[in-house]
């Protein structure tokens, strides 16, 4: 076993295609990181296979910043021990404990469940768009529970486009800083397993095809479609990886990257 990386921080994002929330520590579990995309809006102009209103039909999406209203209760299941024990599945906290409230562009609060919200998300958007809110048990990811990207890798294509690239474009779970300090060094942990922390084990499936979501500054919404197009010239289409969480458990920030096989 080697150490390929240390974890530099931890993300979730509570409802989908808005603003992430950096957590010390959080829990990762076969169905994903406990609490994340819980929420999604979806649009009756979206497409069956993925139904959710994105940033890429509404960019100001981003810029919303959703929080838990019991934070304590949303960071793991309430059977932890249990769980991390592997002694029984985890148990997430009832639906009431996991309600978020979402800080408007404007520094307005309102609920997620709130008919204003879907107004306000409406705004700019053409007619065909009638948008209703999804509430999940599990996490509502494009592709597999739990993303990785690499700050090298950031860093790489900040140099590559001329352009300082802030790495929560990505919008990963975990950003690990590199032992081999080498971007992209991550798409070689493709096929192997990896133990984060004491406790977790994640097996990496497959590199992460971008979209025009990279594109948008997280704080402002503002396009850099260059961002996208040397991702595509360059690595083709791909930046960070997805992983499937074999051993459930509790992550932290500076945990150690141990590659296994």
């Amino acid at each position: 076993m080697s150490i390929v990386a240390t974890v530099e921080s931890l993300w979730r994002y509570p409802v989908k295609s808005m603003r992430g929330e950096e957590l010390d520590e959080m829990f990762a579990g076969y169905s994903g990181v406990y609490g994340d995309r819980l929420f999604a809006f979806k649009s009756s102009a979206s497409p069956k296979g993925f139904p959710y209103l994105t940033g890429r039909e509404q960019r100001q999406m981003l810029r919303y910043r959703p929080r838990f209203r019991d934070p304590d209760k949303a960071t793991r299941p309430i059977n932890l021990t249990e769980a991390e024990s592997m002694s029984a599945n985890p148990v997430p906290a009832d639906l009431a404990d996991l309600m978020v409230d979402v800080e408007t562009p404007t520094g307005e609060t309102v609920a997620i469940d709130d008919p204003k919200l879907i107004d306000m998300l409406r705004g700019g958007l053409e007619e065909q768009h009638h948008l209703t809110l999804l509430r999940s048990e599990r996490a509502m990811t494009d592709c597999r529970p739990v993303s990785i990207f690499s700050l090298q890798s950031a860093q790489q294509l900040g140099e590559e486009t001329g352009t300082p690239v802030d790495k929560r474009r990505f919008r990963a779970n975990v950003y690990v800083d590199l032992a081999s300090a080498e971007a992209f060094a991550e798409n070689e942990l493709v096929g192997r397993s990896l133990r984060i922390g004491p406790k977790v084990v994640v097996t990496i499936l497959e590199r992460d095809p971008r979209c025009m979501m990279i594109t948008l500054d997280p704080d402002t919404a503002e396009k850099t479609p260059a961002i996208l197009k040397k991702v595509a010239q360059a690595h083709d289409g791909m930046a960070g990886v997805y992983g499937a969480v074999m051993v459930e458990g509790m992550l932290h920030r500076g945990d150690s990257v141990e590659l296994l096989d």
